[in-house]
């Protein structure tokens, strides 16, 4: 019999609505219960790639005398993270403040309010692994509420407060440090492993975000390093392309295997930017390969990616993509031995006897044998007869975004209409039907469904998403819904009293804390994105109150990077576009041509690496955005117009002269 989680669209709710434990999805009918039977909440939070999820279901919440407990002594409410970013951030930060670390699955423990008073993690069926047993966990919990109930609901303002604190965050006085940006850069690049790369010690997430950050500011050397290992390593698929969540060894060898659709948008990019910067085509493919298992795995035939796939199949974390030197054999037959050695497949192997896939020397396959490209393609036939991980496949409003970013970043540098084309249909799919008949975002859409208020980066990712998509083609109506976005987001989530953005809206449900987003966790903060997606506004408008809105954020955070540059990669390119004026360039075609009539032109404006370049583009005559206004022909040719620190130059038609003076400014 399904428990109350059976009408709910999330994939990771659906696996738990079988479960013995009576189940509550989050909302008023689950506080009101604990109310009124004056009993706490067990909450657990987790998703649906989770492995360590998976095993606590096994493990706890299939066990009928478990579930008996949990429906006897609790209101057992079950949250998708992915679905209410908002809740997972207020119990996480509490559970790492009662026990010094956080994780997922997340366990807390909440009286009747929803203020939290104990939690963890992951807790096994028997005590093991210096964990206690989850029953143990209960019974202290339920012998705490019935012995110190009103010690535990005293504390629960001085909770409330400490929860809230950071919504109360005022900038400091004075102006924003300009060297900030170029000496946070420096620091991240002393502190880059220089032979394993990444940050400090295992397990090492790839760091998107910073590395973007660093190869802005010319630190080259440091991110190659990082590109390189990961590329090699089993954290990214040899086969079909993509990257997992994290490796647990300082190597980036053996990952947890779970497919995130942010992970691959932004990795995507950072290497596309790569590319750019250095020439080196290995980060090329990299950045194609990646977003090709995106559009062949991830894609909903309506237009959106899905969320992820996850880590595990038949029950076995990696099964899918780990090798024994027998099972290449099988597939490949005498010509396996090349494949062996040039992907490290042993017989000890790297997890339980199996091999993770990866490049021991570090190596391309195809500069050590043109013909380990076509056996890769063969084993990768092979691997599709298995068992495949499970799929979430709901859609998120941001994750999207970020997935319209690279395909568009990519579709434009690399000349790859697919990927462009991809990109303005997911935005479309947004636009048309993950918003509520008032025209405001909704954050999750599945099998035809939108549901739940958006959060701010579902906003500011979507800003910077319709940002990269117009400057990728052009189209003056999708810079008017960037514009859109940007004034609704404003209005929605903007503090007026202490400057930034809140991470819920005005309107939004009430919980225990009303949160800013600081710093960056795999995605990017909202705020960052926010201010960053303003800044690339104003420069197209010319309009300063978009500035002073992301100079408000700035000025929140800025102080932050100092204790953690790490955390904040996409704030310090806000930082560093803020103090750094944009050049500018406006191209112009013939009033009833189109943008490939000015394609040179554009051509080369895309040919190296310039992270705060902004490009308009229309037919003469176009006022949208205002950048384009009073730009006319030259001589009938198009035209391409360079400004830089309120300076404009005479405008050029030859695009090595263009090339010229986007390279001066570079200099």
């Amino acid at each position: 019999m399904s428990n109350r989680l059976a009408d709910e669209t999330s994939p990771y709710l659906l696996q738990h609505k079988d479960n013995p434990v009576d189940w509550h999805p989050w909302g008023k009918e689950a506080l009101a219960e604990a109310q009124e039977r004056q009993v706490p909440i067990l909450l657990s939070v987790g998703y649906a790639a989770c492995h360590w999820c998976h095993v606590m279901e096994r493990e706890s919440f299939e066990d009928e005398a478990t579930a008996a407990y949990m429906n006897e002594h609790f209101v057992p409410v079950k949250v998708d993270r992915e679905e209410r970013p908002d809740i997972d951030a207020i119990y996480m930060e509490a559970v790492q403040s009662i026990t010094g670390q956080g994780g997922w699955p997340l366990t807390a423990f909440l009286d009747p309010s929803g203020v939290p008073f104990h939690g963890g993690t992951y807790f096994p069926p028997d005590s093991s692994m210096g964990l206690p047993s989850f029953m143990a966990v209960m019974e202290a919990v339920v012998k705490a509420w019935d012995e110190k109930r009103d010690e535990i609901l005293a504390q629960s303002g001085d909770v409330r407060t400490r929860l809230g604190a950071v919504s109360l965050i005022g900038a400091p006085e004075g102006e924003l440090d300009p060297e900030l940006p170029a000496s946070r850069a420096a620091s991240l690049a002393e502190h880059t492993d220089t032979e394993l790369g990444g940050f400090g010690p295992a397990p090492k997430f790839p760091p998107a975000l910073v590395l973007d950050f660093m190869l802005g500011q010319g630190e080259v050397a440091a991110v190659e390093v990082t590109l390189d290992r990961m590329a090699a390593g089993g954290i990214f698929d040899q086969l079909a392309g993509g990257f997992a969540r994290y490796a647990v060894d300082d190597r980036w060898l053996v990952p947890h295997f779970e497919k995130m659709l942010y992970d691959n948008a932004l990795l995507a990019r950072t290497y596309l930017r790569a590319w750019q910067a250095t020439g080196r085509d290995r980060y090329r493919w990299v950045a194609q390969k990646t977003l090709d298992w995106a559009m062949a795995e991830m894609l909903d035939p309506s237009g959106g990616f899905y969320a992820s796939l996850d880590a595990d199949s038949e029950g076995v974390e990696g099964l899918f993509y780990t090798w024994t030197p027998a099972e290449i054999t099988a597939a490949l037959g005498d010509q396996a031995p090349a494949v062996i050695e040039a992907f490290g497949v042993t017989e000890e192997g790297h997890l339980e006897g199996r091999s993770v896939l990866h490049l021991p020397s570090g190596t391309p396959p195809d500069e050590v044998d043109p013909n380990l490209e076509e056996l890769a393609d063969r084993l990768l036939a092979a691997r599709s007869d298995r068992v495949r991980p499970a799929l979430d496949d709901k859609v998120l409003n941001s994750w999207n975004s970020l997935m319209i970013s690279a395909l568009a970043e990519a579709g434009a540098v690399l000349g790859r209409p697919d990927y462009l084309e991809a990109a303005r249909r997911t935005a479309d799919f947004i636009w048309n039907g993950m918003r509520s008949p008032q025209g405001n975002l909704l954050r999750t859409w599945r099998h035809g469904e939108a549901r739940l208020n958006a959060y701010l980066e579902d906003y500011a990712f979507l800003l910077e998403a319709l940002l990269d998509l117009y400057q990728a083609g052009f189209d003056p109506a999708i810079f008017d819904r960037a514009r859109a976005v940007a004034e609704t987001m404003i209005d929605r989530f903007a503090d007026p009293a202490r400057g930034g953005f809140f991470t819920t809206s005005h309107d939004h449900e009430e919980l225990i804390a009303r949160r800013k987003d600081v710093g960056d966790h795999p995605i990017p903060a909202g705020s960052s994105s926010a201010a960053l997606g303003l800044l690339r506004l104003a420069n197209l408008t010319g309009e300063s109150s978009y500035r002073r809105k992301a100079e408000e954020v700035l000025k929140l955070l800025a102080p932050a990077t100092a204790r953690q540059p790490a955390a904040f990669g996409h704030l310090l390119q806000a930082l560093a576009l803020y103090h750094s004026p944009a050049p500018e360039l406006a191209v112009i075609w013939p009033e009833e041509g189109a943008a490939a009539d000015a394609e040179e032109l554009i051509t080369e404006a895309r040919r190296r690496y310039r992270p705060n370049l902004v490009v308009a583009g229309g037919p003469e005559g176009e006022s949208s955005p205002p950048l384009l206004l009073g730009r006319k022909l030259v001589g009938g040719l198009p035209a391409a117009y360079v400004c830089h620190s309120f300076t404009c130059k005479a405008p050029v038609t030859d695009p090595a002269e263009l090339g010229k003076e986007l390279d001066a400014l570079d200099s």
